[in-house]
């Protein structure tokens, strides 16, 4: 008769606490994008409804998140996400690209991997909801190209290439692009402005943004790629131009003031 096996310690059956468990709802929920950075998380009964949890679990799980920086309280009541995903990345850079113009094209160039990617991937993993925002995004694009509005277009831009890298379902595309528009708010603008100087590009840069959203709603990752990668070269080259033009200009008045001296 065989001797029985020596009893061995089993491992003890971790309990989460509740507030953990909300802790990692929320936080997926910020990584995932649908609560962004400035977003009011709603009342505090209405969210302990929505998650099927206790109000005073829900408030030591906001507590939790608040000391971690991804929340904050603002005063007059509310509590907010932080922007601090983004902010870790975009606050020393926002100050650089502006002191050092030679950045932008390596911005532009880091824009033009991610959003090519990101413009792939939301073709291949897009649901119906993101094809229903970036349709109404997309439309709201072509509204601010045709009133020549450059304050809403800055915006719609942003926007739209958000939507794309939302849609990729990839954390790490929604975070890092966010970060990427929040350092680049005023370059965004400064470049739509100087596009806007130049002839037919304004319609041209409609009819890229289009290009990408047809491609991602036909399911096309290798076209959405290509369109969006061809969106940014077709920036680059302008401003390229545009410098270089200013550059000879301004040459020739330093020459010319010369000549008169």
């Amino acid at each position: 008769m065989n001797d029985p096996i020596p009893s061995k310690p089993l491992p003890r059956v971790a309990v989460t606490r509740l507030s953990d468990a909300i802790v990692k709802q929320i936080e997926t929920m910020i990584l995932e994008g649908s609560f962004k950075a400035g977003d009011a998380l709603p009342p505090e009964r209405s969210l302990a409804e929505q998650l099927g949890v206790s109000r005073p679990s829900l408030r030591e799980a906001i507590q939790k998140l608040a000391a971690r920086g991804l929340l904050v309280s603002r005063q007059g009541g509310g509590t907010y996400v932080s922007d601090q995903l983004e902010a870790s990345f975009s606050s020393p850079w926002q100050s650089m690209v502006a002191s050092h113009p030679e950045l932008r094209r390596d911005v532009l160039e880091f824009r033009r991997m991610l959003e090519g990617s990101a413009a792939e991937y939301a073709a291949a993993r897009a649901t119906a909801a993101d094809m229903q925002r970036l349709k109404a995004l997309a439309e709201q694009l072509q509204a601010a190209y045709e009133a020549n509005d450059l304050g809403t277009l800055s915006k719609a831009d942003a926007a739209f290439h958000q939507a794309i890298a939302d849609a990729a379902h990839n954390a790490m595309f929604t975070h890092l692009l966010a970060s990427l528009f929040t350092m680049m708010r005023t370059h965004v603008h400064d470049n739509i402005a100087n596009l806007f100087e130049v002839g037919t590009v304004s319609g041209e840069l409609q009819a890229q943004h289009m290009a990408i959203w047809q491609a991602i709603e036909a399911r096309d990752p290798a076209g959405a790629r290509r369109a969006a990668e061809a969106h940014i070269d077709f920036i680059d080259l302008t401003l390229v131009k545009m410098r270089d033009e200013s550059a000879r200009e301004a040459r020739s008045l330093r020459r010319e003031r010369g000549a008169a001296v």
